[in-house]
């Protein structure tokens, strides 16, 4: 038996999803027994030809169908925003019809450990982490027994516990470590799982360097079917080469990272303004996995006692958070919002709501807490940050007119729910006023890295305190790709002023040895950047590190809340000072997120229709936009056509003031006189995401609703006026511009 996830449902909603999985899960894969991790010894797995290609009872019993398997990862590395992630399943990790599998992993480790051998690395070591997901403690031990094998030594965290993958990255640059693993779906969904690589730099690679192994998996297969087999090799669990004791002495990093937090967020004006809190933080812990890691960081930096505490228990179904017996349709059946505590959905009586916050029972946990008590939550991975607050129920006209979200926790008392977009605006602006506090914000020019989906209020708030702003495609590796090329430049010519372009094809003058306030997006992850730069163990200087903290951020948002506290203010009234300070008209964002199919279905073979289906429509939807945006830039046709198009295919909208309508990297931006509106397809998934920043939150949602949701059939006008061949290659024309932006300025 292949069974290797053996505890106890912990709660009825869990057992119905076993049960289904077990229904779902046929003897056959059941039976599987290829990688047995339980044998202690070193062993070897036989990859044979029969498991290439698809199982058939009578001419291929054997088969796997793992050239089905690597088309289908393949097309995720070449587009992937944060590691190549799946669903899997969770009972049977054998199973190859799922993208996330014991085997997949197993090709996916071999193939990346045979190209660091042929780049001819000396003493390679790599790092491998993880949170709490099912069958991430099995994938850790496969990862590190293979590496072992093929002359890699790994690091692992002490006792093999969780750590958060901003750690991992960290790690990975302080230590010159050749790079690492991290296995998490970050806030996705409970089954889903990835392996999320990280380069030298603890960055997240980019497709060019996903496809060096990717190509390196058909090469493996290639020589499966011209010989029948190909052998991989498993080290003993305990091998030499599988290193614990390193990260013990280290105390798993968080001695480094203190001392990294010390020289950037966490120095003494902020912590002196924490150490003064007279109500204590609660801090969301989803998952668990983060108060391993937390806690001890909280303490060394002493103020541990100002939190309290949820869910510190870890637990791979997440404590049931965003987990639903119905669909959004009232539909009867095992439904994941992820644990993404900003998703808006409305339930089939029309009313719009917080699925994940109404599943967290806050009504009865934050009953003895006192007004203005701020809750901060944490995903799994603890690389994202909600910020939120119980206010009183009669701010709520304030909340409104501000355009923040709430939900009751009483008829007295709101939880105040700020959208990353707000939370970061507030973080950065309460960050540059520190700075100017100690008396060194002059000391180097300022700057922001952001992602085009996040709000205009960022740009227009930088533009108010002459920072300037880099806007990057979606994804935290083109945050950090960014740094490099700044970096890059300020090594090669400390005494110039650096230069780059950012996705819209604006050329930036960052200043002469600039340094970042700070990097984030709109989906809740953020990192700032230290005034003086961080050094690795052998020299190696960088802005900012290569992953959003949540640490990081709860640092910054503590700091704030103790100050507000200090002067009888309410988060939501610092958000509103400093939007009339700063006199931003685009306060309000919005954003949809279009799931075709149910993430959660435990048959593979209903899964796989539904979101081929889905795929069709995302595509559909994206293709429409996309090839407005390039036949603009391409000259096919005029911005004026495209307008008039727009408006054949949507006359619900007005799109007679769209200033610009561009690629910019994964989506399509449109640039509006008073907001933008991005449409952005998922890679590889089933789903489209719809976002909007502006002066009207009434106007965004409405486009964002039509626009997202728009089937993306073109119109008689449509055909006639844009050509069918530029249509049919408008991706291919999308990812040449994508990678054209990623190398430029290197």
């Amino acid at each position: 038996m292949s069974k290797a996830f053996k505890r106890e449902a912990s709660c009825a909603l869990e057992n119905e999803l076993f049960k289904s999985v077990e229904e779902k899960t046929p003897d056959s894969i059941k039976k599987l027994s290829l990688i047995d991790l339980s044998n202690k010894n070193a062993f070897t797995f036989k990859l044979k030809r029969e498991y290439l290609y698809q199982c058939d009872k009578e001419k291929n019993p054997e088969g796997l169908g793992l050239w089905k398997w690597f088309e289908n990862y393949e097309k995720e590395a070449k587009v992937s925003t944060a590691g190549i992630r799946g669903p899997q399943n969770i009972i049977y990790p054998q199973d190859t019809r799922f993208p996330i599998n014991l085997i997949g992993v197993t090709l996916a480790t071999v193939a990346k450990a045979l190209v660091i051998k042929e780049k001819g690395y000396k003493n390679p070591i790599k790092l491998v982490g993880r949170e709490v997901r099912y069958n991430s403690d099995l994938y850790l031990e496969a990862i590190a027994r293979i590496q072992a094998a093929y002359g890699i030594k790994t690091l692992i965290p002490t006792g093999r516990q969780t750590i958060p993958i901003w750690l991992a990255s960290f790690l990975v640059f302080k230590l010159d470590l050749v790079g690492g693993e991290y296995i998490t779906s970050s806030h996705g969904i409970s089954v889903k799982n990835a392996t999320k690589d990280l380069n030298s730099q603890g960055g997240q690679y980019l497709p060019e360097e996903s496809m060096e192994f990717v190509n390196k998996i058909r090469e493996i297969f290639e020589q499966t079917e011209k010989k029948g087999f190909y052998e991989i090799q498993f080290a003993t669990t305990n091998d030499k080469l599988i290193d614990e004791n390193t990260m013990e002495l280290l105390n798993d990093g968080v001695d480094l990272y203190v001392d990294y937090l010390r020289t950037g967020v966490a120095r003494k004006l902020n912590m002196e303004l924490i150490e003064n809190l007279q109500n204590k933080i609660v801090v969301e812990n989803v998952g668990g996995s983060a108060y391993h890691t937390l806690s001890r960081v909280l303490k060394k930096l002493n103020v541990a006692e100002k939190f309290d505490w949820l869910n510190i228990e870890e637990d791979p179904f997440f404590h049931s958070i965003g987990k639903y017996e119905t669909d959004p349709k009232g539909k009867c059946c095992f439904y994941d919002y992820s644990v993404d505590a900003t998703v808006i959905s409305t339930n089939y009586k029309g009313e719009r709501y917080f699925p994940v916050i109404e599943s967290m029972n806050y009504k009865e946990k934050l009953k003895k807490y006192p007004l203005n008590t701020v809750v901060l939550i944490t995903d799994p991975d603890h690389d994202r940050l909600t910020v939120t607050q119980i206010e009183s129920s009669k701010n709520i006209p304030k909340l409104e007119k501000a355009g923040i979200d709430y939900t009751k926790l009483s008829e007295e008392r709101v939880l105040t729910i700020f959208t990353a977009n707000q939370a970061f605006l507030m973080l950065m602006d309460f960050r540059s006023k520190q700075l100017k506090t100690m008396g060194v914000w002059d000391e180097f020019p300022r700057f922001i890295i952001k992602t085009t989906a996040s709000s205009l209020s960022w740009d227009e708030w930088a533009k108010a305190k002459g920072v300037k702003v880099i806007n990057v495609p979606v994804g935290f590796k083109e945050i950090a790709n960014i740094m490099q090329k700044v970096e890059a430049q300020i090594k090669t010519n400390p005494s110039k002023e650096v230069i780059l372009h950012d996705i819209f094809g604006n050329k930036i003058n960052l200043g002469i040895n600039p340094r970042l306030l700070f990097a984030g997006e709109e989906s809740g992850g953020m990192i700032m950047g230290p005034p003086k730069l961080i050094c690795s163990n052998e020299g190696c200087d960088a802005i900012a590190m290569r992953e959003k903290s949540a640490t990081e951020a709860i640092i910054v948002a503590s700091a704030l809340s103790a100050k507000l506290e200090k002067e009888n203010k309410t988060l939501s009234q610092y958000f509103t000072e400093v939007i009339e300070e700063n006199n931003i008209k685009g306060k309000f964002d919005t954003r949809v997120d279009i799931a075709y199919y149910n993430e959660s279905e435990p048959d593979i073979k209903k899964l796989n229709e539904e979101k081929q289906e889905g795929e069709e429509k995302r595509t559909k939807n994206d293709l429409f936009y996309l090839t407005l945006a390039l036949g603009v830039e391409f000259k096919v046709i005029s911005l004026s056509q495209a307008k008039h198009l727009l408006k054949d295919a949507l006359p619900e909208l007005d799109f007679s003031d769209l200033k610009e309508i561009k690629f910019v990297g994964d989506g399509t931006y449109m640039l509006f006189e008073n907001k933008f509106v991005e449409i952005r397809p998922s890679g590889t998934d089933a789903k489209t995401k719809a976002y909007a920043a502006g002066s009207d939150k009434t106007e965004l949602e409405k486009y964002t609703k039509i626009m997202g949701y728009f089937s993306g059939k073109r119109t008689d006008l449509y055909n006639e006026t844009v050509p069918r061949e530029f249509y049919n290659t408008a991706k291919e024309k999308a990812m040449k511009a994508y990678l054209e932006f990623v190398n430029k300025d290197v």
